[in-house]
């Protein structure tokens, strides 16, 4: 059995290669298959132009694809195997609608601050201070919550409420505001997998990698809570405690993800679905090496998709993957009734 799931492993793992060096072939300037193999081996003696997109742009891009794939998809497992909901996903906490509510204070809300600091609220950087900033109040608040309640289910509303309560300041900030600040906010909520430096993703993917890495160990106590609550107890595995954890852990994934990507839809939804129905196993051990290798191809897969008008413009990453992963919602639905 472990050897199917290795031929899994290794078939989307190539797949993902595959995915990967064609991702850095496409976009407005074309650069032939060998020129993108020569600049990643540093063997390259061609256009110095092409060397710099490859480097500076493209690449960083595709990393930081595979890295919110990763994160959301795992997220959305671990979602899912805790509320027992198959609908469930990582921004169902409203980690992203408190990161939406930073930024939108950032963008729509400047008239609330003076005009001797309107200037830092200008760049990309400030967007995403306050967007790391709504994200993790909005999990300092979840958290608490959680220790608060006794069905974890009760959570599921706590979101649902923050979300509407956050989406209703932002239409507040958002019918004050002029256009070209709803337009920079549109944009936002958009996603963008690009403009993300080197310098950013030091950041970024250590703690990322090192959060997934986290979750790796609760891939026990979730096994134990796909047989219920009281079947996880009686095996001895702590419910508040862990319950706790797997939702920093998915608080951690979201707000990092959205603060520097933006909100990019149906990822945790759709990819812990697909990884089940290609693997048919419920054990996570299994499923999370999945989730990680799958969700890094489908969201490299939507990039692509992103660059394929070609010179002319770029689609959103949001709109792609919603376009992609709301059919299969809804065959999810149908399928369960």
């Amino acid at each position: 059995m472990f050897a199917r799931y290795s031929k899994y492993h290794v078939f989307f793992f190539i797949l993902l290669l595959i995915a990967a060096v064609f991702n850095l072939v496409i976009g407005s300037v074309r650069i032939p298959v060998n020129d993108v193999l020569a600049v990643l081996s540093n063997n390259f003696t061609g256009k110095a132009s092409w060397e710099y997109i490859i480097l500076e742009y493209r690449l960083p891009k595709l990393v930081i694809a595979c890295l919110v794939g990763m994160s959301l998809s795992v997220a959305g497992m671990m979602m899912q195997t805790l509320f027992q909901n198959p609908m469930a996903e990582p921004y169902i906490l409203g980690v992203s609608s408190g990161a939406s509510l930073g930024v939108a204070i950032c963008i729509l809300g400047q008239s609330l601050f003076s005009l001797s600091i309107k200037d830092y609220f200008s760049g990309n950087f400030a967007i995403i201070i306050f967007a790391l900033a709504g994200s993790i109040a909005t999990m300092l608040i979840i958290l608490g919550v959680s220790q608060r309640i006794k069905q974890i289910a009760t959570l599921l509303i706590v979101g649902l409420m923050f979300s509407s309560f956050t989406s209703a300041f932002v239409n507040v900030l958002a019918y004050f505001s002029t256009a070209e600040e709803l337009k920079r906010f549109t944009f936002w909520n958009l996603g963008s997998l690009g403009n993300i430096s080197w310098q950013q993703m030091s950041f970024i993917a250590p703690l990322l990698l090192g959060t997934i890495a986290a979750s790796f160990l609760l891939n026990k106590s979730l096994n134990m809570l796909l047989m219920g609550e009281n079947y996880a107890k009686s095996m001895g595995i702590n419910l508040k405690k862990t319950k706790f954890i797997i939702i920093l852990v998915t608080c951690m994934l979201v707000a990092v993800c959205t603060a520097f990507v933006g909100p990019i839809a149906f990822v945790g939804l759709a990819v812990p679905h697909i990884t089940r129905m290609i693997y048919k196993t419920t054990n996570h051990f299994q499923l999370f090496t999945g989730n990680i290798i799958l969700g890094a191809l489908i969201l490299v897969l939507c990039d692509i998709i992103c660059q394929l008008p070609g010179e002319q413009f770029v689609l959103p990453i949001n709109a792609v993957t919603s376009i992609l992963g709301a059919p299969l919602v809804i065959y999810l639905i149908l399928k369960n009734r």
